[in-house]
């Protein structure tokens, strides 16, 4: 079955490029486009797409509070964000209103496609090292990709918390239950040694385990 994707541009140029590069993608479809933050509001509703691909970088509606309302109309539906490298604000800010990743929007084709598949099958996704080096702050010392002691099961349900989602639908994108996912959170929180969703987040962010 093909990765639906929603395509979320202020360009009418952007907007066809990429759809021409998935066109050539055989798992990847897109199943709509939108140009402002209300019709991507809306196409999210009604299209419940697997994958939103939304580029802040050069957005003319306000990508926060799109992002924040597309997670409403679209709980299921997995918002990828693309931003400047330089804004880690903006990106920090889409990832808390409901983005489950946000990748630099120089990131080449393939590199994103890598990323909608992995997210999409709800796989663990880093950036390639020399991204993560690049928005790392000079003199910080590089850590592992992956946590140690997490099995692969608490990674994923970890990445989903540390992006907004919530128990219910976390037990819906793995297909697992509620119990089952309250289960794995209380594992990593032990394992971790964290005690709110917050330093989750954080962890998550400062580890690499979600992206900005």
């Amino acid at each position: 079955m093909s990765i639906r994707i929603l395509l979320v541009n202020a360009h009418r140029i952007g907007r066809e490029g990429l759809r021409c590069l998935l066109s050539h993608e055989p798992d990847l479809e897109v199943a709509g486009a939108a140009a402002t933050g209300a019709e991507a509001i809306s196409a999210a509703r009604n299209l419940e797409p697997n994958i939103v691909i939304l580029d802040s970088s050069t957005a003319a509606f306000d990508p926060i509070e799109t992002v924040r309302r597309i997670h409403q109309a679209a709980p299921r539906s997995s918002i990828v964000a693309l931003s400047l490298k330089s804004d880690r604000h903006q990106a920090l800010q889409m990832m808390r209103a409901g983005a489950i990743a946000c990748l630099p929007a120089d990131f080449g084709f393939q590199e994103l496609a890598r990323a909608v598949r992995c997210i999409a099958s709800a796989q663990p996704y880093s950036q390639p090292e020399e991204a993560e080096n690049s928005s790392r702050d000079p003199g910080r010392e590089s850590r592992p990709s992956r946590p140690h002691g997490l099995t692969r099961r608490e990674v994923e349900v970890l990445q989903l918390l540390a992006a907004g989602k919530r128990v219910k639908e976390i037990a819906g994108i793995l297909q697992i239950s509620a119990k089952t996912v309250e289960s794995h959170r209380q594992n990593v929180m032990d394992k971790l040694g964290i005690h709110s969703a917050i330093e989750l987040a954080r962890y998550a962010l400062r580890e690499g385990l979600v992206s900005i």
